[in-house]
């Protein structure tokens, strides 16, 4: 029931998932709006069942506060689906602040983390990198960074099949003593940590691909997602308008489509889904606010790919490994 364009962006997408990629999926929501959408499909596809849930987390809404306070909506139960081992995975574009507290109180933290991240991939020249935080946690601790890439290292194993990905550290320069507080410590953790370090890297480095992880307080995450979200929405502007210019343009334009496409695609958010809430105990994704069908269903397709290589799991196996040789403090609870 979350995003700007609920139910019936999500609605369309699970049916897409169910029909064209097998996925079985549960829509969590207010049940007589969810069926009113899946009529106007006409044979619903095998898979797809509906879970009521009167209430609705907005966006407007203090994450911990309206969790508390809207144990029945949509987000919680279908979190709790998972929790309960009644789901796989729970995906959602609404609140992302309330994804986040949903899956620390419901999943809860996985052991030896003291905050979960957001992580995504972006694209590079030479494919994906992995950028781990995007948003969850403004101000860090160097450890928490550390905790960070571990996770992010994970992912990119198990998703990409690397077998030893490359993390940067995301500072002002690529030199060992530039950055703040927060990196010059997280660089000398990260270098003792038994990652694959390859040192600080500069903004402009993400792009060309020079690390696989890429590891950042959630401010700086976010700000570098939403400079790549916007950069790649006037160049594709630009472009459109320089390809309509002239009838030769025009022309060029039709030539160069395939290729044009191809690019666009690897650039596009909404070819990747979302982002997967890291460091809880099972899988939850989270989808940008603005998320139509296509992006939603390749969320989840992301949420099954993750169930299937059970990331939770791996996790857990990757912090265990280290447990002996990193002391960790606690974390504060998550803020009221």
């Amino acid at each position: 029931m979350g995003g700007d364009h609920a139910p019936a962006e999500p609605v369309a997408a699970a049916v897409a998932a169910a029909r064209d990629h097998g996925i079985a999926v549960c829509l969590v929501g207010d049940q007589a709006r969810l069926q009113a959408e899946l009529d106007k499909y006409g044979t619903v596809p095998a898979g797809l069942t509906i879970v009521h849930a009167p209430e609705i987390i907005e966006m407007h809404e203090h994450p911990a506060k309206a969790l508390r306070a809207k144990p029945n909506a949509s987000m919680p139960v279908a979190v709790g689906l998972v929790r309960d081992g009644r789901a796989g995975g729970a995906i959602s574009a609404g609140n992302s602040g309330a994804i986040m507290a949903a899956g620390i109180f419901v999943l809860k933290r996985l052991p030896g983390i003291d905050r979960p991240a957001f992580g995504g991939i972006v694209p590079t020249r030479s494919g994906q990198a992995f950028l781990v935080d995007m948003g969850a946690n403004a101000d860090c601790k160097p450890h928490w960074l550390v905790q960070f890439a571990r996770m992010g290292v994970v992912y990119m194993r198990t998703s990409q099949g690397l077998a030893n990905p490359r993390v940067g550290l995301v500072s002002n320069g690529t030199e060992e003593g530039k950055g703040s507080a927060l990196t010059l410590a997280a660089f000398e953790l990260l270098r003792e940590s038994g990652l694959n370090f390859v040192g600080n890297i500069e903004a402009n480095g993400i792009a060309k691909g020079v690390a696989d992880v890429v590891v950042c307080d959630g401010f700086t995450g976010n700000a570098i997602l939403k400079t790549m979200e916007g950069t790649v929405s006037v160049i594709t502007g630009l472009l459109r308008e320089s390809l309509q210019s002239s009838l030769r343009a025009k022309i060029g334009g039709l030539l160069a489509k395939p290729a044009l496409n191809k690019m666009r695609s690897r650039v596009d958010y909404a070819e990747y889904g979302g982002v997967p809430v890291l460091g809880v105990g099972g899988v939850l994704i989270n989808c940008h606010g603005r998320s139509k069908a296509r992006a939603i269903t390749q969320g989840i397709r992301l949420a099954d790919r993750m169930v299937r290589a059970d990331l939770a799991g791996a996790i857990r196996t990757e912090l265990a490994a280290f447990a002996s040789v990193e002391d960790t403090p606690s974390a504060a609870p998550f803020p009221d």
